[in-house]
């Protein structure tokens, strides 16, 4: 007695002290820890007479009867919703109202409640039944879900401390039994967006509820509790009905519908599920794709990402779909796009070019941190977006000063990775990169430092404030002695170590990375493709005044599938300093930017390079050399320019 007595002082001294809080200041969030013991914990329930007499003993208290465990003295409830991702699914799922409730005084009242606590008020003046009480839970949310952080807050504290809350509570557990499965799983998801602790007793009683009708339960039903149940943390109820989840839809997938409830299924299943029911799953899908709207095709490719289901066919259907309908597409929706392509490494050129054309067509309208995001998906995808980077760099020469920290970083690493050439203000744009960058010199750490440098090596560019600071024995020091990535560390160094020395910019004084900051020299190459090897001696095996070196390393760091020389006449291979050298090199696809042949960052500063040293790059790809006709054909047009193309013998 004397600890409910406690409770219901603090209760209504909380309640008071929040109404003054609400239209005085902020309030903070209460947190707290929920002692359990392994005793009391609810264990897994099957069949009516046990779901009922569970039911029964817990309306035997109506003392925070919600709490976790039966242990309330020691329980705090923490104020808050459960975090719930922002999804097509649950944008599209509204609680419908019956034709004989539409026009019923209650939901009239409903309709006009502004928060939990209205609801909560008009549940006293009018007891609801079964179906009103799924509604009320669900308006509940409804009229939350929209709130600010703060409000979203207030309300909630509000409603948690509301004296009816407990009732209503306490009714939904006492008409369970009697609720159609469409309201069972409605109720169930709100609660658990309310922030109703998720072990609670009247959570896990929904969740036992729901697996002694789940066979019971439409494609709509299976729908909401699919949406409910991959956002809550597993316990033994949750993951028993996930197992029956799987079972029920195998069973009812020829009989699904509806877009939405297959992509819910679909997103609750993930990857656990075996790579067959993920076939017919992706069948199913394939046979509703004239059913599926721009943002289901949106949908569905973060649904596979989430499944991590490589789909091509479905893939290409989706990315079509949104690529012919890209205009008003808001930013969160192609983001998501964008990162799911990544996650599954689906890349298509049509859909990549249609979006970055469509930012860069309506660059105005999107702020510095949405091209900044869409940049760096973009280089994660090593795709070129080239109109987008010409429009973001116009925009840096104007306003360089807007640029953070974090964002500079991102743009210098994608533009030295995708190797993109400013073709008419290049100098300006780097000019304005490296003022920034001189900017955040005294705040920025050693490791971001190096990254930043590197990056402007690979563009050619060498400005003498970053490298000076670089340079020094205590940013040296402080690298050797945190070194995060070891080797990404040394890797960057040997960059710019090469840079100072081939290109030689002119700097106010002479810089030279330590050797000591460099790492190991390795004087082995990667694995040198063979079938090149075998092409280039066969094609210069009757060739007396070319000679051809295998496996060439240069400065230690550039390595060379094969160095052909060519002698002039009458000379031999110690007089190579007028003979001409070609350094066939073999790289593999992504070495370049998706969908061309412009060389990423390494590759383009391995060519500049070449060049410096004298050398005449010659590439040939890996997809080239599939067909050795082909191959041959190439190679020989390249190192022999000379000679005239072989003619088309053609026969009729």
């Amino acid at each position: 007695m004397s600890l409910w007595l406690t409770q219901e002082a603090m209760r209504r001294s909380l309640r008071s002290c929040i109404f003054s809080v609400k239209y005085c200041s902020s309030i903070a969030a209460i947190s707290g820890k929920n002692s359990c013991s392994s005793k009391q914990r609810l264990a897994h329930i099957r069949g009516t007479r046990q779901i009922n007499s569970w039911r029964l003993s817990s309306l035997k208290s109506s003392v925070r009867f919600h709490s976790q465990d039966a242990n309330l003295g020691s329980e705090e409830t923490n104020f808050g919703p459960t975090p719930v991702a922002e999804s097509l699914v649950l944008d599209e799922i509204h609680h419908p109202l019956g034709q004989s409730q539409r026009g019923s005084p209650f939901f009239e009242l409903l309709l006009h409640c502004g928060s939990p606590s209205d609801v909560l008020d008009l549940s006293q003046q009018h007891p609801p039944t079964p179906q009103q009480l799924s509604n009320c839970l669900t308006h509940m949310w409804a009229s939350i879900k929209k709130m600010s952080d703060e409000q979203r807050r207030c309300e909630l504290q509000l409603m948690f401390e509301h004296p009816a809350f407990d009732q209503l509570l306490q009714n939904v557990m006492a008409n369970v039994g009697s609720m159609q499965c469409e309201d069972m799983a409605y109720s169930l998801l709100a609660m658990v967006n309310l922030g109703v602790p998720q072990r609670s007793r009247v959570v896990q009683l929904y969740l036992r509820a729901c697996q002694e009708k789940l066979n019971d339960f439409d494609e709509k039903s299976l729908s909401i509790l699919a949406s409910c149940l991959a956002h809550m943390e597993s316990t033994p109820n949750v993951d028993a009905l996930k197992h029956g989840l799987r079972l029920v839809v195998e069973e009812h997938l020829p009989r699904i519908k509806n877009v939405v409830a297959l992509q819910t299924v679909m997103r609750l299943l993930g990857k656990d599920m075996s790579l067959d029911l993920k076939r017919k799953l992706e069948q199913k899908a394939l046979s509703m794709i004239e059913r599926f709207t721009l943002p289901n095709a949106q949908y569905m490719i973060s649904t596979m990402a989430k499944m991590g289901f490589y789909s091509k066919p479905l893939l290409d259907i989706c990315s079509q779909r949104i690529t012919d309908n890209l205009h008003g597409v808001p930013f969160n929706r192609l983001l998501k796009v964008l990162l799911a392509c990544r996650e599954l490494r689906y890349r298509d050129f049509s859909l990549l070019t249609g979006i970055s054309d469509y930012i860069a067509s309506t660059f105005d309208i999107w702020s510095q941190k949405e091209v900044v995001l869409f940049l760096s998906v973009f280089e994660s995808l090593a795709f070129c977006p080239t109109p987008l980077m010409a429009a973001f760099a116009q925009r840096v020469i104007t306003n360089p000063d807007t640029l953070s920290l974090k964002d500079l970083l991102c743009v210098l690493n994608v533009y030295a990775s995708l190797n993109y050439c400013v073709q008419h203000n290049r100098e300006q744009f780097l000019q304005s990169l490296s003022k920034t960058l001189d900017f955040y010199l005294p705040r920025i750490s050693s490791y971001e430092l190096l990254k930043a440098c590197s990056c402007l090596c690979l563009l050619g560019h060498f400005p003498s404030l970053p490298l000076e600071k670089l340079l020094q024995g205590i940013t040296l020091e402080e690298l050797s002695s945190r070194a995060m990535y070891p080797r990404r560390q040394e890797q960057m160094f040997q960059t710019v170590h090469l840079c100072l020395h081939l290109d030689q910019p002119v700097l106010p004084r002479p810089l030279s990375v330590p050797a000591t900051m460099l790492g190991e020299v390795t004087s082995s190459g990667p694995p040198v493709n063979q079938h090149l090897l075998q092409l280039l001696r066969r094609l210069l095996s009757d060739q007396a005044d070319v000679a051809l070196q295998e496996m060439v390393v240069v400065e230690n760091f550039h390595f060379i599938d094969g160095v052909i020389t060519k002698l002039g006449a009458n000379q031999t291979p110690s007089e190579e300093t007028q003979a001409q050298r070609m350094a066939v090199l073999c790289p593999p696809s992504s070495a370049f930017c998706f969908g061309t042949s412009q060389p990423r960052g390494l590759l383009a500063v391995k060519l500049r390079h070449l060049e410096i040293l004298g050398y005449i790059p010659i590439m040939i790809t890996e997809q080239e050399l599939k067909s050795e006709e082909k191959a041959t054909q190439l190679l020989t047009a390249r190192i022999f320019p000379e000679r005239p193309a072989p003619c088309m013998t053609i026969s009729i």
